[in-house]
């Protein structure tokens, strides 16, 4: 390593929201920079920035995401820090990013990834199929409603914002009789208590970079790339590249619901996509095999697949 280690005197300032989630995040990239340069926990420093998507008067309206802005909701103010040298690296969600970067930063680390599943948390309920018809089912995902009426048109589903502790609270409330969660999410934050049951890829896509942390820097500031580059999980970067790819070439708006999966065999890359109406009444999926080298244009060639498929007019589809 290079001159300009962090100390205790001058730590590494760590960028990240105030989430429960956001929080543990960050304390694992704390935990690994510090095993990887044999550092002290106080030669770090979180600190915690208040993002747009953290306003609790937007999050206790229970308005839509995609009318608040979606995309950047949660990293604007995050990466406005870091380019103003407030902070040093930002630890990010990464299906929260959009697919491009503000000019001067990279995201070019990735930690390994955590369990990609969807959790479907009920208290009374095993499954999606154990739901009573009219059940009523809460989520603020574009994707994750669209992906249930698809599979079960009957179901009431009503807006579901906050973290995960404030929807678990909304769930014991009795405001609706199932949630999803992100199965990283609860595994991240050790909560064993939650009644979930994973749902199987087969059955239902996550969404793009669903369970995989990131990790933000500036372009021009070598010694974190070099610290960064020590603790960068190369396989988690292969599939992610595909999947965001696949984002990209699709332009997902915040009203397009889209979810995509990568998985690595070897030096072989298997990507997965789906595009849905935002009320599920039509999806199309496909799926597309290459070297784990190629993600990116795996990832554009099923996207135009999906696209070609789709037709002109799915994107622009309003319910009447």
């Amino acid at each position: 390593m290079t001159q300009d280690m962090p100390s205790p005197d001058a730590p590494l300032r760590i960028g990240t929201r105030g989430s429960p989630l956001a929080l543990a995040q960050a304390h694992e990239t704390r935990a690994r920079l510090g095993q990887a340069f044999s550092l002290p926990q106080d030669a770090f420093a979180i600190v915690v920035i208040k993002t747009t998507g953290d306003d609790r008067t937007l999050i206790d309206a229970d308005r839509p995401l995609k009318e608040i802005g979606n995309k950047g909701l949660f990293t604007r103010e995050i990466e406005e820090a870091l380019l103003g040298g407030e902070i040093d690296i930002a630890v990010h969600s990464m299906k929260d990013m959009p697919t491009e970067q503000p000019a001067g930063l990279l995201l070019d680390c990735h930690l390994p990834r955590e369990d990609v599943r969807d959790a479907f948390v009920s208290p009374a309920h095993a499954t999606i199929h154990d739901l009573p018809q009219g059940a009523v089912v809460g989520s603020s995902s574009l994707r994750r409603r669209a992906q249930l009426l698809n599979r079960r048109p009957d179901l009431q589903v009503v807006e579901f914002r906050g973290n995960v502790q404030t929807r678990l609270r909304k769930l014991a409330d009795g405001v609706a009789q199932a949630t999803f969660l992100a199965m990283a999410g609860l595994n991240r934050m050790d909560m064993d208590d939650v009644p979930r049951t994973p749902i199987d890829t087969t059955d239902m896509l996550p969404a793009i970079a669903q369970g995989a942390i990131g990790i933000e820097r500036r372009e021009n500031d070598s010694r974190v790339a070099e610290m960064l580059a020590a603790i960068h999980h190369a396989e988690t970067g292969l599939r992610l590249a595909a999947e965001r790819a696949f984002l990209a070439t699709l332009d997902g708006s915040c009203e397009t619901p889209i979810a995509g999966l990568a998985e690595l065999d070897g030096d072989r890359l298997r990507l997965r996509g789906e595009v849905l109406r935002p009320d599920g009444s039509a999806a199309h999926g496909g799926e597309i095999t290459g070297a784990a080298s190629d993600g990116p244009a795996l990832g554009k060639s099923l996207a135009q697949d999906l696209l070609a498929k789709a037709g002109p007019g799915f994107f622009d589809w309003h319910p009447a």
